[in-house]
């Protein structure tokens, strides 16, 4: 690759990802989005963050499957019950170790 066509390609990139991001702040800064909207756009976060991690929980062991679907809900009753990081994953560590 040439040096010119790289520093293209970053800038490209660069622009591809900042322009998204500004222009909504510069053009609709002013304006109040519906209230059903808001809603929905606060629970977008939770929502990738689930399908971020259910691959992974189904995928712990490839033969015995449920042994992640049990640490998975051991963190997730730990988080509801305690509404602490650390919790929800010491308790998915326990339950997926001594379950292996």
């Amino acid at each position: 690759m040439k040096p010119a066509s790289f520093w293209f390609m970053v800038l490209g990139m660069a622009l591809g990802t900042y322009l998204p991001r500004t222009l909504p702040l510069l053009i609709g800064s002013g304006q109040r989005l519906p209230l059903w909207l808001e809603r929905w756009l606060k629970v977008v976060p939770y929502a990738a963050l689930g399908a971020l991690i259910f691959p992974g929980i189904i995928t712990v062991n490839p033969e015995r499957p449920w042994i992640g679907v049990l640490g998975g809900a051991a963190a997730a009753a730990a988080a509801w019950r305690w509404r602490n990081f650390a919790a929800a994953l010491v308790a998915a560590f326990l339950t997926v170790y001594v379950l292996s």
